[in-house]
C-alpha cells in the first residue's frame, strides 16, 4: 500500500485553499502528468483526508486548462474512495438564490477539447454517465444542509460551460428556457473521469451570481469575476462546516454499488 493514503478526497476551487492547517503537501506523479498543484494530506476525526487545489493556490489554471486526469488519478493513486467537489456556479433560475447550496444530480456537457477518458483503447470502456453523482452522498448532504439551516435545492442540473468567458446573453437565456439550474466550468469532465475511476463523487453548488440570461429581472445584476468572488467568501465558512460534517457523517468503511463497481459490464 502506498504510505501515502486517504479515504476522502476534497477538489477545491477559489476560497478553499486554506482548508486545514495542519498536514503536509505531497508531490504526486500519474501517467497523465501532474495534477493542479500539491495534494493536502491530514485527518479529521479520524478520517484520512485530502485536499486538491482545483486551480492550483492562488487560482493560476483556468477552468479548460485544468489536467482533470491527473487530479482523478492522483487521488485514485492515493486510495481515495470518495470525492466532495464544492463549485461557484451561476444561477439560471430566478427562485435559486445566492448563497443557497444546490446538490447537483445532473449535468449537460457544453465543453469542448478537453481529455475526459482515461480509456483511449485497446482497451475499450463505455462508461453509463446517468448517475455521475453518488445519491448515498447525496443524501448525507441533505441531512447536513437540514442540520444547519441552510437553503439548499435536492437536484439541479449543471451545464458546463467551457469558460474561461461566461455566457453570453442568448446563450444564458437558452440555457434557463431548457430548464437547466446552474451553469458552472468545471463538473464536465470531473464528474464522469470519478466514475471511470469507481470513486463516488458528490457536487456542492455554491451559487456567488445570477447569469446574464436573467439580467433585467427583480433588479439582477450581470454577473462578474469580482462579485463570484465576493459572494462565495461571504459563504465560505458555511459552505466548510457542511463539508467536514458530511466528512464526519460518511460511515467507516464506506461501500457504494453504484460507484465502487462502475466498470463492471462497461468494458467492450
Amino acid at each position: 500500500m502506498n504510505k501515502l493514503h486517504a479515504d476522502i478526497g476534497i477538489i477545491g476551487g477559489s476560497g478553499l485553499y486554506e482548508f486545514f492547517k495542519k498536514g503536509k503537501w505531497a508531490d504526486i506523479n500519474t501517467p497523465y502528468g501532474k495534477p493542479s498543484d500539491k495534494i493536502f494530506l491530514t485527518d479529521y476525526k479520524g478520517r484520512k483526508i485530502t485536499f486538491l487545489p482545483r486551480h492550483a493556490r492562488g487560482h493560476k489554471i483556468p477552468p479548460h486548462k485544468i489536467n482533470y486526469r491527473a487530479n482523478i488519478w492522483a487521488l485514485k493513486k492515493l486510495g481515495v474512495k470518495i470525492i466532495i467537489a464544492p463549485t461557484a456556479v451561476g444561477s439560471l433560475q430566478p427562485n435559486i438564490k445566492r448563497g443557497d447550496f444546490v446538490i447537483c444530480n445532473e449535468f449537460i456537457d457544453r465543453t469542448y477539447g478537453r481529455e475526459d477518458t482515461f480509456f483511449h483503447g485497446p482497451k475499450v470502456v463505455h462508461i453509463s454517465s446517468a448517475d455521475c453523482y453518488c445519491e448515498q452522498l447525496r443524501k448525507i448532504a441533505f441531512d447536513a444542509c437540514n442540520r444547519n439551516k441552510v437553503r439548499y435545492h435536492k437536484t439541479g442540473t449543471a451545464v458546463v460551460i467551457q469558460g474561461p468567458r461566461f455566457s453570453t446573453n442568448a446563450e444564458s437565456r437558452w440555457f434557463t428556457k431548457m430548464g437547466w439550474d446552474v451553469v458552472n466550468m468545471t463538473q464536465y469532465p470531473e464528474a464522469v473521469l470519478a466514475r471511470e475511476a469507481e470513486i463516488c463523487y458528490l457536487n456542492i453548488s455554491l451559487i456567488t451570481d445570477y447569469d446574464a440570461g436573467l439580467i433585467g429581472k427583480k433588479g439582477i445584476k450581470p454577473v462578474n469575476a469580482e462579485e463570484v468572488i465576493r459572494v462565495f467568501s461571504e459563504n465560505i465558512e458555511k459552505l466548510k462546516k457542511i463539508i467536514l460534517e458530511i466528512v464526519e457523517k460518511i460511515p467507516k468503511g464506506y461501500l457504494c454499488e453504484q460507484c465502487h463497481q462502475a466498470l463492471e459490464g462497461a468494458e467492450i
